[in-house]
């Protein structure tokens, strides 16, 4: 007998039972499409709100709908978790998620981050990626950041981040406003089905997201426009950068030939606030009011555009 034959004879067997235990077998159609059974739940519509982190102590606060999910950690969709952050003025918070990716965008506040690789300065209105670092964020300021990270893909994988896929990173207020404007202001604007930019990253030239799992857009809808129903197969974490009253998103599963969402729940737009688009559903921005309106999607598109399931669709009218 081998040397390696040896080794595996000494291994004890696991029980029959054991081996077992865990088995099921389905007759093809009662397991085809589990969305559509309810055994993978949906995902709802929701809205979080700005008094989450206006004021109190220095905490983070997790947009979590792990019970809607039936996971058992927390999420906001089945690969993301978005949370706010608020830090009062001269304190500091430690983040440390098991994640390959986190976003972060500051909301209000002046301050720094520190990581292993070095502190890094921002102020309101910038953002900042990290792949996964352990960080602790100083506030010059009272400070607010919504921060979007792929937790909950790596718990369901039962993974552990072992590298860095990217740099930290930082995109200032200023030259994301200056591409913004340039887009806004291009002859072919009103051609397009949104006036927006992608925030994209060097290293993923495939996808052209910020990370190799999350993407990125910063928008406007100015004044008595409606941006056409699109939809995807990634779930969008929506942040409301700034809408007056009468700007609103319409959600539903089906678009009539119209043009019109069927039976669409309407999602009004309040400063501060954050909003779950879930996958698969025809989405439509309206901006009734008299001024312009910001938005800032974060979604898992980046995974979904490597995989080619982010299937993206947009109605175009004749």
């Amino acid at each position: 007998m081998s040397s390696s034959s040896a080794v595996y004879a000494a291994v004890p067997p696991i029980p029959g039972a054991s081996l077992r235990e865990d088995v099921q077998i389905f007759e093809y159609s009662k397991a085809a499409n589990p969305i559509e059974s309810g055994a993978t739940p949906r995902i709802p519509i929701k809205v979080f709100g700005a008094e989450l982190y206006a004021e109190g102590e220095t905490r983070a606060v997790p947009l979590n709908l792990q019970e809607d999910l039936r996971v058992p950690y927390p999420a906001t969709g089945p690969g993301l978790l978005a949370s706010f952050l608020h830090i009062n003025k001269g304190e500091k918070l430690a983040t440390s998620p098991n994640a390959g990716s986190e976003f972060y965008f500051v909301i209000r506040g002046k301050g720094r981050s520190e990581t292993a690789e070095g502190a890094i300065s921002w102020k309101a209105g910038d953002f900042l990626v990290l792949p996964g670092l352990e960080a602790i964020h100083f506030a010059e300021e009272d400070t607010a950041f919504y921060v979007v990270n792929d937790s909950p893909l790596f718990a369901y994988l039962g993974a552990r981040r072992s590298e860095s896929r990217f740099a930290p990173t930082l995109y200032t207020r200023e030259s994301v406003m200056a591409e913004l404007e340039a887009a806004k202001n291009d002859p072919e604007a009103s051609t397009r089905s949104r006036v927006s930019v992608l925030l994209a990253n060097k290293r993923f030239a495939q996808t052209m997201t910020i990370t190799h799992t999350l993407w990125t857009m910063f928008g406007i809808i100015t004044p008595g426009t409606r941006q056409l129903p699109h939809r995807h197969q990634s779930v969008a974490l929506d942040f409301v950068v700034s809408a007056q009253p009468g700007v609103y998103t319409l959600v539903g599963e089906e678009l009539g030939e119209n043009g019109l969402i069927k039976d669409p729940v309407r999602v009004d737009w309040v400063t501060g606030t954050a909003f779950v688009t879930p996958p698969g559903y025809w989405h439509e921005h309206v901006n009734e009011s008299g001024a312009d309106a910001y938005v800032m999607p974060i979604q898992d598109a980046g995974l979904h555009t490597y995989l080619r399931t982010l299937d993206i669709q947009f109605y175009k009218e004749d």
